[in-house]
C-alpha cells in the first residue's frame, strides 16, 4: 500500500466564478509545466494554477473566451465541458509544447475540446483554440456505450485515452491514439476515428467492494503511462472504496498496480521520473467533499 504525504490545499486567490468559494473543490485531472501545476476547476470551462515553488494560493483561467461563469453550469450535463488536460510536445506554432483539455463525451453537447499554446517558463500562451472531437467520440460511444474520457497521456508516439465505466455495467478501456495523426488533427482543429489504433476493454477489480474505474494518467519515459483509478459509489449513500495506482508497459499491458492508503477519491496525478524513482502528485477530493481539494505525493517502488 502506497503512502501518501500531504503537500498544499488547493486553494483559490478568487473564486472561478461569483458563488463558488475559494477553492477547488472537485478538480479534473493534473498537469505539470514548468513550475507550474493545472488541473480543471469545478467551473469546467476553467483551469486552476498553482506554482510549485510557492505555497501561495492557486488562480483561475477562463479558457473560453466569451464564455459567462455561471454557478450551475457544472450541473447542467448539456453545458460543455473541458475535463481532461493533456500536455503536448512541442511542435510548429507551439515550440515550448501546448496543453489540450478533452472533454467527456457524457453528452452531445460535451464533444468540444481546447488547445493552448504554453510559455518558456510553463504558463498558458495566447488564447485556447477550438479542437472538435465528436468524429472521434462517436465511434468511441458506438463501441463502449456511454462515454466519460477521464484520463489522457502522450506517451511513446501514442495518445492514450481512458474510458471511465462509472457505475454498472460501464465500461472501463484504454484507447490507443497514433500521436502523429492526433498532431496533425489539432492544427486542423478536428480529431476523427482515423487517429484510433486500439481499443482495449478493462476490469480493474475492486476496492472496498466497489468497482474500480480510471480517473487519471500521466506519461513515462519509454512509452509507459502511469493511471489512478477510484471504487465509489454516488447519490444519498455516495462512499468511496478507495483508490489505486498502476503502470501501463507501452505495449498497455500492466506493470505494477497498488493501493493508495485511506478512502481517497484520487481525480489527477503527475508522474515524474526523479533521483531514479518514480514520484507522484496527486490531486485528491478532501474527505468531506465539500472542502479545498488536497495535493499529495507518493513514491512508487519501481524502476524508473
Amino acid at each position: 500500500m502506497l503512502h501518501l504525504t500531504p503537500r498544499r490545499t488547493l486553494d483559490l486567490e478568487a473564486p472561478t466564478a461569483p458563488g463558488r468559494p475559494s477553492h477547488v473543490t472537485a478538480s479534473s485531472g493534473l498537469v505539470r509545466s514548468g513550475d507550474w501545476l493545472y488541473t480543471v476547476a469545478d467551473e469546467p470551462l476553467h483551469l486552476a494554477a498553482f506554482s510549485l515553488s510557492k505555497a501561495s494560493p492557486g488562480h483561475g483561467v477562463v479558457l473560453v473566451a466569451n464564455h459567462q461563469p455561471d454557478a450551475s453550469v457544472s450541473l447542467k450535463s448539456s453545458q460543455p465541458d473541458l475535463e481532461v488536460p493533456c500536455l503536448l510536445v512541442p511542435q510548429g506554432s507551439a515550440p515550448h509544447g501546448s496543453l489540450l483539455m478533452l472533454p467527456s463525451g457524457t453528452s452531445s453537447g460535451r464533444q468540444r475540446g481546447a488547445l493552448v499554446a504554453l510559455g518558456a517558463d510553463g504558463t498558458l500562451a495566447g488564447d485556447a483554440r477550438p479542437v472538435d472531437v465528436t468524429a472521434l467520440y462517436t465511434q468511441l460511444s458506438r463501441e463502449f456505450g456511454p462515454l466519460r474520457i477521464a484520463g489522457a497521456a502522450m506517451s511513446g508516439g501514442l495518445m492514450r485515452l481512458l474510458q471511465r465505466g462509472s457505475g454498472e455495467p460501464g465500461t472501463d478501456a484504454l484507447v490507443d491514439l497514433d500521436a502523429e495523426r492526433v498532431l496533425r488533427g489539432l492544427e486542423a482543429g478536428t480529431l476523427g476515428p482515423d487517429v484510433v489504433r486500439m481499443t482495449r476493454r478493462w476490469e480493474l477489480g475492486q476496492a472496498g467492494g466497489m468497482r474500480l474505474s480510471f480517473t487519471a494518467a500521466s506519461p513515462l519515459p519509454g512509452g509507459r503511462m502511469v493511471f489512478t483509478a477510484t471504487a465509489g459509489s454516488t447519490g444519498p449513500t455516495a462512499a468511496v472504496g478507495g483508490s489505486v495506482v498502476g503502470v501501463l508497459a507501452p505495449d498497455g499491458s500492466p506493470q505494477f498496480l497498488d493501493a493508495l492508503e485511506g478512502h481517497v477519491t484520487v481525480t489527477g496525478v503527475d508522474a515524474r521520473v526523479e533521483q531514479g524513482r518514480v514520484r507522484l502528485l496527486l490531486a485528491a477530493l478532501s474527505e468531506d467533499g465539500a472542502g479545498p481539494a488536497n495535493l499529495l505525493e507518493a513514491t512508487l517502488d519501481v524502476p524508473a
